[in-house]
């Protein structure tokens, strides 16, 4: 009994000190790998803390690039409107300096005039007493010679001015109709020289630069929007594209005002993007303008390029071909320039040919005379735009006879070429032909009247009819009033009265009708 007992007390002093042990061991295991966790803990803890300090210097420094970038865009603006400051100062001191001589100068013009004006009271005088004496010197002959010939001197001056009248309008009739014969005999041989002499003759009309654009907008609510908080988007819009924005009191609309057309262009298809996008900050504007300028130009290039393609022009300087292109964002009266100057260079190609002139050449003439209508900067806008034409044409390679044509177009300087005529009648054919060009219907209607009017102011017409939109004027008389001597003395002297009280473009053709019938009935 004893030994069992104690084989068992054994038994479980073996196990309880196998359990003891097995747990001591579990209990060295645990704190091995709690260490071996906050080794691990430690390890990641420190990795996320150096990428973090990394992350947080990278973002700093992309700030400061940032900030210098915009400081840097920020000084090109102002040193830009320094510049332009700058400018205008220089040109008020030289104004000033000039107006300064200019007083300095009439001062003494007006004493010298002063002691002028003093001898010249006296020689008046002197001559005051003379003519006096040669009055009633005259009036004594005069009455003299009124008892000789029984006729006052008013009498005598009537007779003689009439007999002068008449002898000279027989002998102009004379000399028109002698002209005339001479002109039909020899046509051949002078019909280029009489159709040259009267392209010269024509007269044209300067264009009217368009400043302002207007952007409409579907309600007045977006005009905030436009201009942000305290101006910013608007400011930002002004300063990127170059452009005016003129915010008022009219409804859903907007101005953009600048003399530069393309700048408008890319102006307005800046804002409609902005508020088609409605996205509209400083950083999305500056975005959206650089887009819109490249497309622009991008489109300008192609217009040219087509331009000159279908006109059948080679060889063309790839900077007159960005102007042509500019061009189509030009207009002159609502008639677009681009296609005003296409027109021409037909015309002119057309009539060169039948003049036996070279064609090409005529109409290179032609499509460029208007170039200088689309100037690049401030300062080309006070040189007229036919002589700006012409410089860019020189400089860029073109022959002395385009040249010439551009630069006379509206006699600037002078014609020194065949083509020269050409282009400024073909210019004025495309300005002045019915349609091309806005005209209010008032005064379109008065023209004709005005027309009509003058014809009526004649004697023995009974009825007048403007017709071709006022270019010709035709003229019914009576028979037994007007003989056929006097119908085309009657034309002649319509045609000097409209050219004295009008002003047209072009010239006005003057038709007088005399008809005659003899009826008889047969029984």
């Amino acid at each position: 009994m004893d030994i069992i007992t104690t084989g068992i007390v054994a038994l479980v002093a073996g196990l309880a000190l196998g359990f003891l042990i097995s747990r001591l061991m579990e209990k060295g295991k645990a704190s091995r790998t709690v260490e071996a966790a906050k080794k691990e803990a430690a390890a990641i803890l420190k990795d996320a803390r150096a990428e973090g300090e990394n992350l947080k210097k990278e973002k700093i420094y992309q700030a400061k690039e940032k900030f210098l970038e915009l400081k840097a865009e920020h000084e090109k603006v102002i040193m830009g409107k320094d510049k332009k400051i700058a400018e205008a100062e220089k040109r008020i001191r030289d104004k000033e300096s000039q107006v300064s001589s200019e007083l300095a100068r009439n001062k003494k013009l007006t004493e010298q005039l002063d002691v002028k004006v003093e001898e010249l009271e006296k020689r008046r005088e002197f001559y005051e007493r003379k003519q006096g004496e040669l009055e009633k010197l005259h009036q004594s002959q005069v009455q003299q010679l009124e008892v000789i010939s029984g006729l006052s001197a008013e009498e005598a001056k009537g007779q003689l001015l009439e007999s002068l009248k008449e002898s000279a309008r027989a002998d102009a009739m004379a000399f028109l109709q002698t002209s005339l014969e001479e002109a039909k005999m020899t046509a051949q041989q002078e019909a280029k020289k009489i159709i040259v002499n009267t392209i010269q003759r024509i007269g044209t009309e300067e264009a009217v630069e368009n400043c302002v654009s207007v952007f409409n907008l579907e309600s007045d609510d977006v005009k905030g929007r436009i201009i942000g908080r305290e101006g910013r988007n608007i400011r930002a819009l002004e300063a990127a594209t170059g452009v005016e924005i003129i915010v008022d009191d009219t409804p859903e609309a907007i101005i953009l005002s600048c003399f530069d057309s393309v700048r408008r262009e890319v102006a307005r298809l800046s804002l409609h993007k902005l508020v088609t996008d409605g996205r509209i900050h400083p950083a999305r504007i500056e975005e959206i303008v650089r887009k819109t300028e490249k497309q622009i130009e991008q489109e300008i290039l192609e217009v040219g390029k087509r331009t000159v393609i279908d006109l059948g022009i080679h060889g063309l300087h790839p900077e007159l071909i960005r102007i042509v292109g500019r061009m189509k964002y030009r207009s002159s009266y609502g008639q677009n320039l681009l296609q005003h100057s296409r027109e021409v260079a037909k015309l002119c190609g057309v009539m060169a040919a039948e003049l036996g002139l070279n064609p090409k050449l005529a109409k290179r003439a032609g499509l460029l005379h208007d170039i200088g209508k689309v100037p690049n900067s401030e300062t080309e806008l006070e040189t007229p735009h036919a002589i700006l034409g012409m410089q860019w044409a020189e400089k860029f390679g073109e022959k002395p006879e385009v040249c010439n044509a551009i630069g006379a177009h509206h006699d600037e300087v002078e014609m020194k070429t065949l083509i020269a005529p050409i282009v400024q009648v073909c210019d004025a054919i495309s300005g002045a032909r019915p349609g091309a060009r806005r005209q209010v219907l008032d005064s379109y209607i008065q023209r004709l009247k005005d027309l009509e009017d003058i014809a009526f102011g004649f004697g023995g017409v009974q009825k007048a009819y403007a017709i071709q939109a006022g270019r010709e004027l035709r003229v019914m008389v009576e028979s037994e009033k007007v003989s056929d001597e006097k119908a085309a003395q009657l034309s002649f002297e319509i045609s000097q009265k409209i050219q004295t009280d009008m002003t047209y473009p072009g010239q006005v053709k003057v038709t007088v009708i005399r008809e005659t019938r003899s009826v008889h009935v047969a029984k």
